[in-house]
């Protein structure tokens, strides 16, 4: 008997991956962020790790429910009153 092997990446997200959902239309469904990506040109990446997302019909209402590092604008230490 052969081992079956599976070939499935596991999903992976970068700053500059996630940052091309930034404008999608949120909330949106798993369905809606994969036809974004593709009519926005997403890379290939983004595409993948969409299409990895366990689909239970859920509803997301920003990148931080698909990955919750996605750093919001208070982890940066920037004051925009000092420039």
């Amino acid at each position: 008997m052969h081992a079956i092997t599976n070939n499935i990446k596991p999903m992976y997200w970068t700053l500059e991956l996630a940052s091309k959902l930034e404008d999608a239309p949120w909330p949106a469904t798993k369905d809606e962020l994969i036809d974004y990506a593709m009519r926005s040109g997403c890379p290939l990446e983004v595409l993948e790790n969409l299409q990895e997302i366990e689909d239970e019909g859920d509803v997301y209402e920003s990148i931080e429910d698909i990955w919750p590092d996605y750093p919001s604008k208070d982890d940066f230490l920037w004051n925009e009153d000092e420039y």
